[in-house]
């Protein structure tokens, strides 16, 4: 699956390199009446192919499903409901992933693309060199009572000799439990600090006999006014940059 999804890319890159010698993206063909028909060539439908699954590639095979996570989880212990908008958090996460990723992406474009672009490789073999880089990262990220959890329901217990022969669709859904451990456990330790200003505010407003005030009114600036003391983001931030590795 993932050979396949490597290849898509490639030659989605490949319409802005082409030689004079490739594939034009559009061929006009004269008829003999005079009219002419349009045919669309192979990559404008490797192009939307890979639109179609870009999505689920970047979810399945990068960080970004444990830092939307922790992101998601982090508004809603400040009790705030839509701020940051569900744009903002994802535009964050998409450009954090981004910069956790690069070191993946540099080797893939060393080992991969520039020598397809080069015609040093074929589309195959970049796409087998592709997989090794995003393979090493999503190995590292992935524990192994996961990996062992999904080899045992694919009935391969036995049959696979090491990690580097892990198909990728054992290791694909491996990784994505691991991330939502992960995630979790990070979310677990965010809720805490906000958890006892609400207990201390309930409290206070108990002791001072202000049962129908809601609590969550008069907690709500203070959750932010820590946060923003203790430069929650940078923390947020720098703790999910560092929980890869980097």
């Amino acid at each position: 699956m993932l050979k396949g999804i490597l290849v898509v890319f490639l030659s989605l890159w490949s319409v802005y390199g082409l030689s004079e010698t490739g594939l034009p993206a559009v061929t006009v063909v004269t008829n003999p009446d005079g009219s002419q028909d349009y045919s669309v060539s192979l990559q404008i439908l490797f192009i939307m192919t890979a639109l179609s699954l870009l999505p689920s590639a970047l979810i399945m095979m990068s960080s970004f499903t444990r830092i939307i996570i922790v992101l998601s989880m982090l508004r809603q212990a400040i009790g705030l409901q839509s701020t940051p908008s569900n744009q903002v958090l994802i535009g964050m996460a998409l450009f954090l992933t981004l910069f956790i990723m690069t070191p993946t992406l540099d080797k893939i474009n060393d080992q991969a693309l520039q020598p397809y672009l080069n015609e040093q490789l074929t589309s195959l073999d970049a796409a087998e060199a592709a997989s090794i880089p995003i393979r090493d990262f999503m190995l590292s990220q992935t524990r192994e009572d996961d990996i062992a959890l999904f080899v045992k329901l694919a009935g391969k217990e036995g049959q696979i000799e090491s990690l580097e022969t892990l198909p990728f669709t054992i290791l694909m859904p491996a990784f994505v439990t691991s991330e939502l451990k992960t995630a979790f456990q990070i979310g677990f330790m965010i809720f805490i600090p906000f958890l006892i200003v609400d207990l201390v505010v309930a409290s206070v407003l108990m002791a001072m006999g202000m049962m129908m005030l809601s609590p969550v009114i008069i907690s709500l600036p203070f959750k932010i006014m820590l946060f923003v003391m203790v430069d929650g983001w940078s923390m947020i931030m720098g703790t999910l940059a560092a929980s890869f590795g980097i």
